[in-house]
């Protein structure tokens, strides 16, 4: 692609226009979902950010060079990441594999890979865009989740002088502390981080203990239920058995909900039958373009559009407030006709028109 290629598809880029239905909501009505599309922007010269298969093979070339798997293990597994699907089994296996065979998790071998394969993390940080936009949001509000091992945005933040924190489900106080809202600066690692491995999880027995906390449960789902969902460089959230058992089971009537995912389309025809597909779940699938270059700027774009847009009682909104955290129509179906008027209030942006509010 030349120069001229490359300012025009900027140009198109630029004059795109965002849904309002998601520029209008305040920033603590959402929940950003980040997946391994984050990491790959902000860090793409470690190739075990950019997903989970490559992630398990990161970590294998590593158990090869540490010398702490048999040559034939590492050749078994490289073939089973090359065919199998079920990526988690692999994985489970993998860890078992470099762990005592008492079953105790620790001490193990994983570990010593995983230092190896995401050592020095803050010197690898290329893009921040990603990152800053984030932390604009969590400012103002926004409760983050995320799929992914590494601990990217919590060093970025803590560079920035936030006091971000790492949590994991092994920690039931502090989820549930996290789920009301009280930690700002906490990031929910739903799968675990990378630094403490017997906090993993990889397969069903690992989350088995939170399924049955019923505590814990409801606090989650009552998220998916009052929040937006915001999945950003996510690609398979949705199939992840611990998303599905955390979010999907039990909760009812998704169609009524309203998230929304940032994705690449790359073919029209598969984009728009994601579109249709999504809408099942409660889900409105965005294109943020058809090159993964334009994933950060458009995410600070769309960043910017929904941080201008200020409630006059913004700044105390919490959980007690009119509309809550639930999304805006949930809370015109709870007001009837009576709270129009402050709906419209609470949803009209300060800066401009609102034409001028949904285009970059």
């Amino acid at each position: 692609m030349d120069s001229a290629e490359r300012a025009m598809n900027k140009s198109e880029q630029k004059s795109r226009k965002f849904l309002k239905s998601l520029i209008w909501k305040q920033p603590w009505e959402l929940l950003l979902v980040i997946g391994t599309g984050v990491s790959a922007a902000v860090a793409p010269g470690i190739p075990a950010l950019c997903s989970w298969r490559s992630c398990i093979e990161a970590v294998i070339e590593a158990a090869d060079q540490l010398e702490v798997l048999h040559p034939g293990d590492v050749a078994e597994f490289r073939k089973k990441v090359a065919k199998d699907r079920d990526l988690l089994v692999v994985a489970h296996d993998l860890i078992r594999k470099m762990s005592p065979r008492t079953g105790d998790a620790k001490p193990n071998f994983f570990q010593d890979c995983l230092m190896e394969v995401f050592d020095n993390l803050e010197q690898h940080i290329q893009n921040p865009v990603l990152l800053q936009s984030i932390l604009r949001l969590m400012e103002r509000g926004t409760m983050v989740l995320t799929t992914n091992y590494d601990n990217l945005l919590e060093i970025f933040g803590q560079q920035q002088n936030k006091p971000m924190e790492s949590l994991d489900l092994k920690d039931k106080d502090k989820v549930l502390q996290w789920a009301k809202g009280h930690i700002k600066y906490g990031v929910l690692h739903i799968h675990g981080l990378y630094t403490d491995p017997c906090g993993m999880v990889l397969d069903p027995l690992g989350y088995k203990d939170v399924t049955q906390d019923p505590e814990v449960m409801e606090a989650l789902q009552n998220l998916y239920r009052t929040k937006s969902y915001l999945f950003v460089g996510c690609g398979e959230t949705l199939c992840d058995q611990i998303f599905q058992a955390l979010f999907l089971y039990t909760v009812k009537n998704k169609v009524d909900l309203e998230h929304y995912m940032l994705v690449l389309k790359e073919n029209e025809d598969q984009f728009f039958k994601l579109q249709a597909d999504m809408l099942l779940y409660g889900i409105k699938v965005v294109s943020y373009g058809d090159c993964f270059e334009s994933f950060p700027e458009y995410v600070q774009d769309l960043t910017s559009q929904i941080c201008k847009q200020r409630s006059p009682d913004a700044d105390q909104a919490d959980s007690t407030t009119l509309l809550g955290a639930s999304c805006v129509d949930c809370a015109k179906r709870r007001l009837g006709e009576n709270g129009n008027d402050q709906l419209k209030k609470a949803r009209q942006p300060d800066n401009g028109t609102a034409e001028d509010a949904v285009s970059l």
